[in-house]
Formats: C-alpha cells, sequence, structure tokens
C-alpha cells in the first residue's frame, strides 16, 4: 500500500514547478516575497512545496527553511501566535549554532515578543467577553465556537454564552499578568518593534528565511484567515519568503465566512494582496496519470532503488517531451534494464497502464493524484482481505470493481451487485456491454452512467466469462470503504457538514455552498448525507439534514432520484409522503 503523505520523490513532473519556485527564491533581489501553490484538495500542492524544500536544501547556500502545517495547530493555540512562535523557535536554534552571544540575544527578545503579541490578541478579544459583550474571535478561543456548529444565524444556548463569558474573564486576568512584566506597548507598537527585531535578526544571521504554510485546506475558515493575516506581519521585511499552499475556492469562502457580507472583489483581492505570485499546480492529463500509475505499481512491485529511479527519470523525460507526441511504451522504458521477475512486472505495469484513461477523465476521480491513490489502496485492502477468507480473487477484478463504485456512486454499484448475485455470478447485460450490444432496457440507476459504463464495460479484464459473486460478496461488505464522501475536496467537505445542520426548506447559507461546490461532486454530497441520514434510530419526527438533501436534490437531477429513492425505502410516515410527493411536482 501506498502513503497518503506527500512525497519528495516526483511521480507527475512537479519538479518543474519546484524549480520554478526555487528560481524566485534564489534571486534575493526578488525578497520579500510571497509565492501561492495553488490547487484543489488532494492536487499536490503538499508535494510541490516538499519538492522545493529538497531543491534549496540540495543547493546548501544556507537558507533557513521552515514547514508549519496550520491543521496542526487548530484548536491548541491561536493560529497567528503559533506561525510566529514557529518561525521565531527556528530562527532561535540558528541563531544558538551560529554561536555568536548578541545574535543569540536578539533571537531570544523576538521570540519573547510572541507571546506579548499572543497576550494582547487575547486581552482585545477577551476584554468585551469579561463584560458580557462576546466576540467572534473571542468566542473561538473559549468554547470552540464555529459556524458550523451552530444554526446559521449563531450561538442558540445560552449556557454556552455564559460559560464564555466567564471563561473570558478569567482568561482575561491572565493576559493581563503576561503583559505586567517589561515594557508597555499598544498592539501596533508591539508589532512594530517585533518587525523591527526581526528584521535586525536576520540581517545578523546572514541567512534568507523561507516558510512553508501547508494545509490551510483542513483549516476552519477562522483558523485559515487567522493563519494569512500572521504573515502579514512578514510582508515587506527583508529577505523573507512565504510559500502557501492553498485551495484559492477554499480561502475565498473563508474570508467571506470570516468578513461577513464581503463582496466577491473582496474575496479575489484578498488573496491577491497577500500572495504576489499565483502557481498553479495543473490537474494531471492521461500522460501525467499514466506516469503516475506506472510508477505506484513500480514501487508496489519492490523492484529496487537502481530500477524505480532509472524508471522515474526515463518517465519524467517523456512528460518533458510530450509536446514531441512521442511516449515509449511499458517494453521501451523496460527493455534495458535487467531484474528479477522481469516479465510479470511488464504485465502488471501494462495492465495499469490501461487504466489511466479513465483515471484520468472519469468525472469523480478527474486525474486527482490523492483520489488514485486511495483508490489503488482500497484495492490492496481488498485483495489482503480476500486473502484472509481464501477467496481467489485478482485484483485486476477488484481494481475493475472499485473503479465502478467510485465512478458511478454506491447506488448504482450496488444495483450491479444484485444483478451478479440474481444471476449466479454471469449477468447478462455485462455480456451485452462487452460485445457492443447496447439495445437492452439500462437500469434506472444506470441510465445517466451510460458513456462511462460503456468505456469501464472494455477495461480489462473481461467480466463476461467471469464468476463474479466471490468479487460482488467482498465488495457489497466494503463499499463504505470505496465512498466517495471519504476523498472529496474541502468545498464539498464543507457543504456536507452545513446541509446535516440545515432545519428549514431554504437556506440562503447553503444555496451559495452548494453553488461553490463543482458539480461532479453533488452526488459524493448526498451519499455522505444519506450515509449519515441512515444511522437514525427514530424517524416519527423529521431528522435534522433532511432539508439539507432535498436542498441539494432540487440542483440535480441525479441526486433528486438517489435522495427519493432513499426516502422511499424508510418506513412510512406521514412527512416522508409528503417530501416524495412535493419532490415528483417540482
Amino acid at each position: 500500500m501506498w502513503s497518503d503523505q506527500e512525497s519528495s520523490i516526483d511521480f507527475l513532473n512537479f519538479s518543474e514547478l519546484a524549480e520554478s519556485i526555487r528560481d524566485l527564491i534564489v534571486e534575493e533581489e526578488l525578497l520579500p516575497l510571497s509565492i501561492g501553490v495553488f490547487g484543489d484538495w488532494g492536487a499536490g500542492k503538499s508535494s510541490v512545496l516538499e519538492l522545493t524544500k529538497d531543491r534549496i536544501e540540495a543547493e546548501n547556500a544556507g537558507h533557513i527553511q521552515i514547514h508549519f502545517d496550520a491543521w496542526l495547530f487548530q484548536g491548541y493555540d491561536d493560529a497567528k501566535a503559533s506561525l510566529l512562535e514557529t518561525i521565531t523557535k527556528e530562527l532561535v536554534r540558528v541563531a544558538e549554532k551560529k554561536g555568536n552571544a548578541t545574535v543569540i540575544a536578539k533571537a531570544n527578545s523576538v521570540y519573547k515578543r510572541v507571546d506579548k503579541i499572543r497576550a494582547l490578541g487575547i486581552a482585545m478579544d477577551v476584554g468585551a467577553t469579561a463584560f458580557g459583550i462576546p466576540t467572534g474571535g473571542a468566542i473561538s478561543k473559549l468554547i470552540g465556537f464555529a459556524r458550523d456548529a451552530t444554526d446559521e444565524d449563531g450561538i442558540n444556548e445560552d449556557s454556552d454564552l455564559q460559560g464564555a463569558i466567564a471563561a473570558g474573564k478569567s482568561l482575561a486576568k491572565d493576559s493581563q499578568n503576561l503583559l505586567k512584566a517589561g515594557e508597555k506597548l499598544s498592539p501596533p507598537e508591539e508589532i512594530m518593534a517585533f518587525r523591527a527585531e526581526y528584521a535586525s535578526l536576520l540581517k545578523e544571521l546572514e541567512a534568507p528565511l523561507i516558510v512553508y504554510v501547508d494545509n490551510l485546506d483542513r483549516c476552519s475558515p477562522l483558523n485559515a484567515i487567522s493563519t494569512l493575516e500572521a504573515i502579514r506581519l512578514f510582508l515587506f521585511l527583508p529577505n523573507t519568503a512565504f510559500i502557501v499552499a492553498a485551495d484559492v475556492d477554499m480561502i475565498r469562502t473563508a474570508v467571506q465566512e470570516y468578513h461577513k457580507g464581503s463582496s466577491k472583489r473582496h474575496q479575489t483581492d484578498y488573496l491577491d494582496k497577500l500572495i504576489q505570485v499565483p502557481i498553479h499546480v495543473p490537474k494531471p492529463g492521461q500522460l501525467e496519470i499514466r506516469a503516475y500509475v506506472l510508477m505506484l505499481m513500480a514501487q508496489d512491485l519492490s523492484l529496487g532503488d537502481s530500477v524505480l529511479n532509472e524508471l522515474r527519470a526515463r518517465l519524467e523525460t517523456d512528460l518533458r517531451e510530450a509536446w514531441k507526441g512521442e511516449q515509449r511504451t511499458v517494453d521501451e522504458l523496460l527493455y534495458d534494464i535487467d531484474f528479477d521477475d522481469k516479465e510479470k512486472a511488464i504485465l502488471v505495469l501494462k495492465m495499469a497502464e490501461k487504466l489511466a484513461p479513465i483515471l484520468a477523465t472519469s468525472p469523480n476521480i478527474s486525474g486527482n493524484p490523492r483520489i488514485v491513490k486511495r483508490l489503488l489502496n482500497q484495492i490492496k485492502m481488498r485483495k489482503k482481505i480476500a486473502s484472509r477468507r481464501g477467496m481467489q480473487l485478482d485484483e485486476a477484478t477488484l481494481t475493475k470493481l472499485v473503479i465502478f463504485e467510485r465512478c458511478v456512486g454506491t447506488s448504482a454499484a450496488r444495483h450491479l451487485y444484485k444483478l451478479i448475485e440474481k444471476e449466479d455470478g454471469k449477468p447478462e447485460v455485462l455480456l451485452n456491454l462487452e460485445q457492443g450490444n447496447l439495445e437492452f432496457d439500462w437500469p434506472d440507476e444506470w441510465v445517466n452512467e451510460q458513456e462511462f459504463i460503456r468505456d469501464w464495460a472494455n477495461l480489462p479484464p473481461s467480466f463476461s466469462e467471469k464468476n463474479l459473486l466471490p468479487a460482488a460478496y467482498l465488495s457489497r461488505e466494503n463499499i463504505p470503504l470505496g465512498q466517495i464522501n471519504t476523498v472529496i475536496s474541502s468545498a464539498a467537505q464543507h457543504l456536507l457538514s452545513s446541509l446535516l445542520k440545515q432545519k428549514n426548506r431554504t437556506s440562503n447559507v447553503n444555496a451559495r455552498l452548494i453553488n461553490e461546490t463543482p458539480k461532479e461532486e453533488y452526488m459524493a454530497v448526498m451519499e455522505g448525507l444519506i450515509e449519515r441520514l441512515g444511522q437514525v434510530d427514530d424517524y416519527t419526527q423529521r431528522p435534522i439534514g433532511i432539508m439539507g438533501g432535498i436542498l441539494l436534490a432540487d440542483h440535480d437531477e441525479k441526486c433528486k432520484g438517489l435522495f427519493k429513492e432513499f426516502l422511499s425505502s424508510l418506513p412510512k410516515q406521514r412527512w416522508i409522503t409528503s417530501l416524495i410527493k412535493s419532490m415528483e411536482n417540482k
């Protein structure tokens, strides 16, 4: 199986992006500099950061490089202070390594200012709270308040509010104790003092500072914006570069959440003013996904470092010269490389190669590297389960079924498994599809996926003569592992969370979130919604979240059909009958 973490080994020709970023940073006259590495969830932003870091480190030019995981500190500390402390702590370490007492003293002075800035930030937020006037920042610090934890209009529980006020009084007292020691500066003065001391320290260290900010996609809107606000402290300070990995749509949504009522122009301008050089991680095409899958499979075959490095170098060359219109075949890529079980490896890689077009173009995969890797991990997991149970199932069969589940959704996949069970493992529909005979009654669950299913049927291996009962049994049992809602973008995750809290038929907030979520992810969100609603024990009263499903169904016909099927499967209740009728009449 393969790790889901960022990789310092380039399988997707991201090295070109990393080299472009390095070229900008090593030009000292361009500093200070802020670079945005933009892309969707799972697109490979973290890997680009890691590759950039490795290339700069390899040059041994004395750069100070710091990696900051914004998500790691969420809920444990103020986002601004966490970033400041991470940076200044590393500067103290570098100063101590340098061994100059004056520089060490300066580094410690900068480090100590972080506590003062932290205290000032808390004091300003909690000051009003301590006197019974809650502020958004204080509430978030004291009771973990976030909009997705309440109704759309805010906090409803008086006990939470009173608890926040009480905690505010205590925290205000603690913050005042922090500010008593040493000089007393106003917040603007403290920030200016921090900037001045930081600039002086970096000059003494004689080394550019590069900060990589990652995982903003996973943060709450409040934490994401707070982290970006902290970066503003360093803008225009000498010898400093920030490289920020982010999903642009997520940041704009966060700006809208954080600055209520902000215009589209403001949401766009916010990022434009913070990021000087935007670099977009390109969506991998068929050639990139082919190279990616070949490298993953070669890695899994344990071919050895020398073979892997040579194969990777050849694939990278092919990608860089793709404009010539020529790509080496698997046989050509490996023809002069000697290793054990070469024939077996070639067969495995050729099978993997045939998956590339469908992995690159299918709407619910779209060449997303993280999704591709997770699908392959699901296949490996099922193969291990099958082996433990004595099932003679090959990975090719499991791969084809997992791709079907991912691309057409749970409802269509379950229908396939019902057909397999009903027709003793060899459903006639698969024979018709493989023979190109398309003149049959398409199941309702498949009607909207005909083009994909035709292409899928022609993937190896052939299913028409294969008994699929064992595979169907295993796959039906493991469908939750393949459900789409475990591998969706941050926008889709936010939408799902918000829909599950919807109580009324209409919601301006959720309507906006639906419009901001890619349409190809609507079915993923609906399946996640149905999975959660299906866990309800009592349907005598309408559960919260049902109206979220209705709203999403209003925006997409496929979602409408799936949600109607779900409602029809529930125990009969008057409110269910009423909702089904309203969906039919709309």
